[in-house]
């Protein structure tokens, strides 16, 4: 009889902490993905879709700050992990797409850069590749090194793509 009033109480509702249950998180940045992981997924435990780790880790724990990093020695610093870009003493918060486009542009900051190659290494495998895409994202990016007070930022190669202007390595790290 005691074995039917605990599993009785247990069903009843008590704290769900109590219970232990599987949580399956899918990080993926394409739409299409994400939907074909709700097909196949459901029904067999809770669902989390993200776009990338950033969104993960905000959604984990939104107070959670990294300290800053130390004054850089005039180069720019990219903080992958952070989604931040940090001149000297001065920073900016860059959404994922900034962050993507400007890790991309600083990979090889002498090259040019196609739209096309911008929008793949942004946006992945999105089924449509639009110029304007790109042209925007650049426009709010410049406006954030500017901010910044940099020399660094991004012009147009008529006919080719866009690069980085100022040369010197900028760093990138975390990620």
């Amino acid at each position: 009889m005691a074995d039917d009033d605990t599993n009785t109480a247990s069903a009843g509702g008590t704290d769900p902490a109590e219970h232990p249950f599987s949580l399956v998180i899918g990080v993926t940045p394409s739409p299409a993905e994400r939907l074909r992981l709700t097909e196949l997924l459901d029904g067999v435990a809770p669902l989390l879709l993200v776009a990338d780790l950033d969104e993960l880790r905000e959604l984990i724990d939104p107070g959670e700050k990294a300290p800053p990093a130390p004054p850089s020695d005039g180069a720019l610093m990219i903080d992958a992990a952070r989604s931040t870009a940090r001149w000297g003493d001065r920073e900016v918060a860059l959404t994922r797409l900034e962050r993507d486009l400007l890790t991309c542009l600083t990979t090889e900051p002498v090259r040019v850069w196609s739209y096309a190659e911008l929008h793949h290494a942004v946006w992945h495998d999105a089924p449509t590749r639009r110029r304007a895409d790109v042209q925007s994202l650049v426009k709010r990016l410049r406006r954030k090194l500017g901010e910044l007070g940099t020399g660094v930022t991004v012009v147009a190669v008529r006919g080719v793509g866009l690069r980085l202007t100022d040369h010197r390595r900028p760093s990138v790290r975390g990620g």
